[in-house]
């Protein structure tokens, strides 16, 4: 390592060199990168509120609010640094260093994610008439879709955050406590253990939730599943894993059903998430276990995404139906089975884990 830095430089700068080769196959003069997890990428540190300007030749600049560089550049290898003291001269900045080089096309990464904001955008085509905008996202998202050795070795570590959390977190569940209770232990957990931005969420029956940010006013009750999944982090990088138990003495049969089809759909995924079929193809299998357990009308569509500087990334099976027909590859890390069973009146049942496709195609578990 170097410095401060928390990534090797040959990997700092490989990165750097690759969304450059992307620049040049798109003609882009410049890529203004604002997508926290790509800034993180790409500088190798999170920093609020980023911007990064990357020409296709030259050295990277960063915006930074007056007072930050310092600390900036002790934890990051780019030492090119712009400051400003308000907001709004953030854009100014950014658009007149954009006319000093003469910039025609200029390529952004339009994300969903913290700092992406869409009037950042608007702001600067109103400032910029004559530049042509073009959308990044899909090159940058393959490009991080492979993860390098020190990024697999931090997932690596998360894995092992997340394990020990769910162990202890799991241990504490009873009847009469409430789901921001759950999460404020894991939380405390995951932070005493390294995470540094961890993410939690808990569902307790009777009402299923997919994404359950934990709520005070839902207690673990008797006869219902309570569902916990955490996705924790060594330096942003993430490894998610996802447990359901069911809480009392007298289960009904449609909880015995669903916990042995979640059961019999986690190792199925496995054996068959290989880098000749397509992650499609692998649903179309599993829905026939959902069918044969009649759980399929319980079901969410997909069952597997990438993990990364995000804690869902592409690929998404359950939210972008295109990357179903993706098929997995060495050096994808990936989280499955992500899609939980959704049963009115018990909660919802999950079994999820992190994997690393191997040079192989083998599956690495790296959370079980």
């Amino acid at each position: 390592m170097n410095g401060g830095l928390r990534f090797p430089l040959e990997i700092l700068r490989a990165r750097m060199s690759r969304l450059r080769t992307i620049m040049k196959e798109m003609n882009l003069d410049v890529a203004v990168i604002r997508t926290l997890s790509t800034f993180i990428y790409l500088t190798g540190v999170k920093w609020l509120r980023p911007t990064i300007i990357v020409p296709v030749d030259g050295e990277p600049v960063v915006f930074l609010a007056k007072g930050e560089e310092d600390g900036f550049k002790e934890l990051s290898w780019i030492k090119n640094v712009e400051t400003y003291v308000e907001g709004g001269e953030v854009m100014r900045k950014v658009s007149g260093y954009l006319r000093e080089l003469g910039v025609k096309r200029v390529g952004f990464e339009f994300g969903i994610e913290k700092d992406a904001y869409v009037f950042f955008f608007e702001m600067f085509k109103k400032l910029n008439p004559n530049v042509e905008v073009v959308d990044l996202s899909e090159r940058i998202a393959e490009m991080r879709m492979f993860k390098d050795y020190a990024e697999v070795r931090y997932i690596r570590e998360a894995g092992l955050i997340a394990k020990k959390a769910m162990e202890e977190v799991l241990a504490m569940i009873k009847p009469g406590i409430a789901e921001t209770e759950i999460a404020a232990e894991a939380y405390d957990i995951l932070y005493r253990l390294g995470s540094e931005e961890p993410h939690v969420y808990v569902n307790a029956g009777p009402h299923p939730r997919v994404h359950s940010e934990p709520l005070s006013t839902i207690k673990v009750r008797e006869g219902t599943f309570v569902t916990i999944v955490i996705g924790a982090d060594k330096f942003r990088y993430y490894a998610n894993v996802s447990r359901s138990v069911f809480i009392g003495s007298v289960k009904p049969e449609i909880a015995t059903r669903a916990e042995k089809c979640t059961e019999e759909i986690y190792v199925r995924a496995i054996e068959l998430t290989k880098p000749h079929r397509r992650f499609q193809d692998v649903i179309n299998e599993l829905d026939r276990i959902y069918e044969r357990y009649d759980m399929k009308a319980y079901r969410v569509v997909g069952y597997v995404h990438g993990i990364g500087l995000q804690a869902e990334e592409p690929p998404i099976t359950t939210i972008v139906p295109g990357h179903r027909f993706m098929k997995p590859k060495p050096r994808m890390v990936l989280a499955m089975v992500h899609s939980p069973i959704l049963i009115p009146s018990l909660g919802q049942v999950k079994k999820e884990d992190t994997f690393l496709v191997k040079e192989d195609g083998e599956l690495e578990a790296i959370t079980v």
